[in-house]
């Protein structure tokens, strides 16, 4: 995968599925999150290679149901925003 040919379409792919993978893990999360779209769409994308790398490693040869690993590291990386992310409205 190193040295791979990265497209537009490539990056508009991994742009759609970070926003479907981040929408999922809110949705998932109980709660109001206080983040944007932008960050949504981050959140996803960083979940979504991160699960997917993690999902293959432990259960090999299921590739095409890797994006749940994406989830999972989605919703941790959500509680993870939540608890230290700094809150609107407060000063330091």
């Amino acid at each position: 995968m190193i040295g791979a040919d990265i497209g537009f379409w490539t990056v508009i792919w991994y742009a759609f599925a970070g926003l479907i993978i981040g929408l999922l893990a809110r949705l998932i999360m109980p709660g109001r999150q206080q983040m944007n779209i932008w960050v949504t769409i981050v959140l996803g994308v960083v979940s979504a290679i991160l699960g997917a790398f993690a999902w293959n490693a432990i259960f090999k040869d299921q590739k095409g149901i890797a994006w749940i690993g994406g989830v999972v590291v989605a919703i941790i990386l959500l509680w993870l925003y939540g608890r230290f992310a700094p809150k609107k409205g407060t000063t330091a």
